[in-house]
């Protein structure tokens, strides 16, 4: 069985934000936890919204990128260029129920209050509103790729984690160079967990990962949006790496270009994942 190794875990707090950075991850079936003593946030847990209450992201408002997400006692605290920082009570999920659209989803949301909509409004210079994903609820990934694993996720695209490849962004990167084209960093793909010690695009064919008593089933790969042309530290949308993936990685069967893959938890929910720990891969062939 080859194996790998963890080299990066990163949660993202709220979805389209910027995300935190991890050397220990807390597993749960909706997938990564950022965890410190008093503090604990799940992987796109929180979701802005427009009016009619549909999820915007990156898509609509590149500014997203520049939102700044970490853990304190308690509290999520966001920061944006130009706006005094702002805390979200963890213990408080918001008393305001309402129905939120995410993709082909109405999921009930519990409303973060208007003190976080007057600070998402002022970034983004529109009128949104930040809810959060409301724990009663199962959010279930598409049966055709999920099975009857009965796998959840909350406000994520669709499952609970993406997986890439070291490698495969090394080879991406080689790509670019060789068009004098300044290499990309990760976060433009936005991963859960990043695999070291793997060829390029291996992961297109690994069926499961087993690290430190957890198992995660790769399940579908993830087609990319224009998100991945986004600079996450300037917001500046530009045309790669999606000129560069359109010429190699175009996916027939999902129509667009695909990079990483979606994976489930089949088991260890509760358990912890680890920077540095090895991983155990299975692949499909």
């Amino acid at each position: 069985m080859p194996r790998a190794t963890i080299a990066a875990l990163d949660v993202y707090p709220i979805k389209g934000c910027r995300g935190i950075a991890l050397a220990t991850a807390r597993v749960a079936v909706r997938g990564l936890l950022a965890a410190m003593p008093g503090a604990v946030a799940g992987d796109r847990e929180w979701m802005v919204v427009d009016r009619d209450g549909r999820f915007v992201t990156q898509r609509e408002y590149p500014r997203l990128a520049l939102v700044e997400t970490s853990l304190a006692a308690g509290v999520l605290v966001l920061g944006a260029p130009g706006m005094a920082p702002l805390a979200l009570p963890l213990r408080d999920a918001g008393a305001t129920v309402r129905e939120v659209v995410v993709w082909h989803s109405r999921v009930p949301a519990r409303d973060a209050g208007d003190e976080a909509c007057r600070w998402f409004s002022g970034v983004l210079d529109a009128d949104v509103r930040l809810v959060r994903f409301d724990p009663a609820h199962e959010r279930r990934c598409n049966p055709d790729y999920a099975g009857d694993s009965g796998a959840h996720t909350a406000f994520a695209d669709g499952y609970p984690l993406l997986v890439i490849g070291e490698a495969s962004l090394a080879d991406l990167n080689s790509r670019l160079a060789a068009k004098g084209l300044p290499a990309l960093p990760m976060n433009r793909f936005r991963p859960n967990l990043v695999l070291a010690g793997l060829d390029p695009y291996d992961e297109d064919h690994v069926s499961s990962i087993v690290s430190e008593g957890v198992t995660l089933k790769l399940v579908k790969p993830c087609t990319r949006c224009q998100v991945t042309a986004t600079d996450q530290n300037t917001a500046r949308v530009g045309l790669e790496p999606l000129a560069t993936l359109g010429a190699y990685r175009n996916n027939a069967a999902l129509a667009g270009v695909a990079f990483g893959m979606n994976a489930i938890v089949v088991s260890g929910a509760g358990q912890a994942l680890n920077v540095g720990a090895s991983a155990d891969c299975t692949f499909a062939f």
